[in-house]
């Protein structure tokens, strides 16, 4: 199981690496949609906050904080290097205790917050798809099946 997320994982990174890539492109040079780094901003910092729930560690970062385009690369780094490193130790059924951004508690298995990490960073890249054809710039294709034709 944990190879599958593991695998997941990946996918997930490589991707929002690619996204970071198409922000840096040339040809976007002052075009890139404030609404698409504000998403990728708000995913990248969702993945934090899950891994400090993940640690134990209460979460002080706002989900929505936007952060400058040059920076994105290296929180998308650390954030799949925790990940990875929580994946590796962690027992996959652990139920893992945690209050959401509106201060409620919930409770969920290690294996279903890493399952959402990655479907909350697939949502958001569609709707980073989207934003970039409303400008009409060519999106990330960024769908699993066509990951693994790569591989």
């Amino acid at each position: 199981m944990k190879d599958y997320f593991k695998e997941l994982l990946e996918y997930s990174h490589y991707y929002n690496l690619e996204i970071i890539k198409k922000f840096r492109d040339g040809d976007l040079h002052f075009i890139v949609p404030d609404r698409a780094v504000e998403l990728l901003s708000h995913t990248l910092n969702a993945q934090k906050i899950w891994n400090e729930r993940l640690k134990g560690n209460s979460d002080n970062l706002k989900v929505w904080e936007v952060h400058e385009i040059n920076h994105l690369e290296t929180i998308e780094e650390e954030n799949y290097q925790e990940s990875l490193h929580l994946l590796k130790t962690e027992d996959m059924d652990r139920i893992v205790e945690y209050r959401n951004t509106k201060g409620e508690s919930f409770q969920n298995t290690v294996k279903d917050i890493i399952f959402h990490m990655v479907n909350h960073s697939t949502y958001h890249r569609g709707q980073i798809a989207t934003e970039f054809r409303k400008q009409g710039i060519d999106p990330v294709v960024s769908d699993f099946v066509y990951y693994k034709l790569k591989k």
